[in-house]
């Protein structure tokens, strides 16, 4: 008996459905999915610990004290004042500190027992992020330079006629559509994969031990679960890389609207 006949015979593979997990109410956006509550629990264990971890700063940090500054000096140093630059790049480090840090919390949730579960994998989060991305590196640019010198600044000085246009529209196209789906469907992609393919491991490994009586499934079954210890452990890493990612382009993108040329 193959693995295929296997397959057609009870096992259903994940699907975009299980993402899904209505909690109450079926309807669209009126229901309270699994993942909205994860989220909103992501940020109350958020807010928890970072309040207890600089409720009593002190010289000699304490555990919580030192992993706290060391995210906060990662955001702070890495990102913002080596992006943004010395003159302004404190007025955003909250802002970009509290965007690392909740992408980084629910992406971690995918691998956390008993919740296992990354936010990310829904694209309505996302989305909600780099809403706010959009909305600040816009406004910033309109800010500085008014409504007409932020759309003339799109194109660089010296174009001759017929290729400034073509430059402008790509540009316009790059600013106001490629820039957000990319930097959404980047987080969302990997996210939703990385679950997906771990999914795949644990559920088709308990179908191979448990459900079969052939040796040989069982020895693949074993292989199965341990395919998917590996694929979580690599997507430890993936969920840290995409939450510094996604900050970090959040970061190029301000960048862009405060600089005086192009």
């Amino acid at each position: 008996m193959s693995i295929a006949a296997a397959a057609a015979d009870g096992y259903e593979a994940p699907s975009v459905s299980d993402f899904w997990q209505p909690l109450f109410g079926t309807e669209g956006a009126f229901a309270i999915t699994r993942p909205a509550l994860i989220f909103l629990l992501s940020a109350i264990v958020l807010s928890v610990v970072l309040l207890r971890a600089t409720r009593k700063l002190s010289v000699v940090p304490t555990k919580g004290q030192w992993v706290t500054e060391s995210v906060y000096g990662l955001v702070r140093n890495s990102v913002a004042r080596d992006i943004l630059g010395s003159r302004e790049f404190l007025k955003y480090v909250p802002f970009l500190f509290s965007l690392f840090t909740l992408i980084l919390v629910n992406n971690l949730f995918g691998v956390v027992p008993f919740i296992q579960y990354p936010s990310a994998a829904r694209i309505a989060l996302p989305v909600a992020l780099t809403l706010f991305v959009f909305v600040l590196f816009h406004w910033i640019g309109f800010r500085r330079m008014g409504f007409v010198g932020y759309f003339k600044h799109l194109t660089p000085p010296g174009l001759p006629p017929g290729l400034r246009e073509f430059v402008f529209l790509l540009e316009l196209v790059t600013y106001f559509f490629t820039r957000p789906v990319t930097l959404a469907l980047r987080l969302f992609g990997n996210m939703f994969a990385g679950h997906l393919l771990i999914l795949l491991c644990v559920t088709g490994g308990e179908y191979l031990l448990f459900e079969s009586d052939n040796p040989g499934f069982w020895v693949a079954g074993v292989a199965t679960f341990f395919g998917g210890f590996l694929m979580t452990i690599f997507e430890i890493l993936v969920e840290f890389l995409q939450a510094y990612i996604f900050t970090l382009l959040a970061a190029l993108y301000i960048a862009g609207s405060l600089a005086d040329d192009h």
